[in-house]
């Protein structure tokens, strides 16, 4: 007879409890509406891990000892991971065109290049940022991209560097060939490109992993704000301004700003895109 896994409902306590719990350890906010797609999406955690129903599960979540890693992976349920290579071609070229030749002049005696790119999923994002820099021909630099999510299992795929035809439907065919090895799988990322590259699964909250990181040039944080409501955008915005080099550039969404979320940033018109820039002279700071 074919299996019928028991339906099970979320009371609004309960709804209340787990999105307060999720926003609290990572800021992502689920509001009312959001209530029906934790009830379906959250529903497949309680059966995978044999619990009675929501409550039970909220315990889990709350302190067992794998509670950390659980709520990371439900992000995946939870949030779209939609990505691919090349994406938001404009932005890329102010990067190419106009961002890494003003750094390359101010750092000419470091000669280091230091890229995070924030809630990178699957890492087609910080990928694309290494081919780019390895088609400048950058010799003599010394290039580091650390790209990071949430998830663990984003983490663990971008870490792979294997992809399907979905990901490369912005990316032209010599990048292919140049940087890419055909697999049974897929396509892989070269070796060239994944040394540049180090993946680390991160939570944009957790002020101790993020002080580890270092500064930076540039952020990369591309639709990842959206997620965030607005005590949770100053928060994360801040710790960008933190781990950035004065004159660092902070790229994001081409539907996110920084308005009323934070005044430290300097909005920078370029030929190709807007971008923001933490400069050192000027003063202000997150929006109240």
């Amino acid at each position: 007879m074919p299996y019928f896994e028991p339906e099970l409902q979320l009371t609004e306590e309960e709804f209340r409890l787990i999105r307060d719990l999720i926003y609290n350890h990572c800021g992502l906010f689920f509001d009312d509406d959001s209530k029906y797609l934790l009830d379906r999406r959250l529903s497949q955690r309680v059966f995978h891990h044999n619990l009675s129903g929501f409550r039970e599960y909220y315990q889990f979540l709350k302190y067992d000892r794998r509670k950390e890693e659980e709520v990371a992976d439900i992000m995946d349920l939870l949030t779209t991971n939609e990505t691919y290579f090349f994406r938001e071609a404009f932005q890329l070229r102010a990067f190419t065109d106009e961002i890494v030749p003003e750094l390359l002049k101010l750092k000419q005696r470091e000669r280091t290049l230091r890229i995070w790119s924030a809630g990178c999923s699957t890492g087609e994002e910080p990928y694309t940022i290494a081919m780019l820099l390895l088609e400048m021909g950058l010799h003599g630099w010394r290039i580091e991209i650390v790209g990071s999510d949430i998830s663990h299992r984003v983490v663990q795929q971008a870490r792979k560097g294997v992809y399907t035809k979905s990901s490369f439907r912005a990316t032209e065919e010599h990048y292919l060939k140049r940087f890419f090895v055909e697999t049974d799988e897929g396509y892989r990322i070269c070796d060239e490109v994944r040394e540049l590259v180090t993946i680390s699964q991160m939570n944009l909250f957790d002020a101790n992993r993020l002080a580890l990181l270092g500064k930076m040039d540039v952020i990369f944080c591309r639709n990842v704000i959206i997620y965030f409501d607005q005590s949770s955008k100053k928060r994360v915005i801040e710790s960008f301004y933190n781990t950035l080099r004065g004159g660092g550039y902070l790229l994001l969404g081409h539907s996110e700003s920084l308005m009323n979320i934070s005044t430290a940033f300097a909005l920078k018109h370029l030929k190709n895109d807007m971008v923001y820039q933490k400069t050192d002279t000027i003063s202000g700071g997150v929006a109240s």
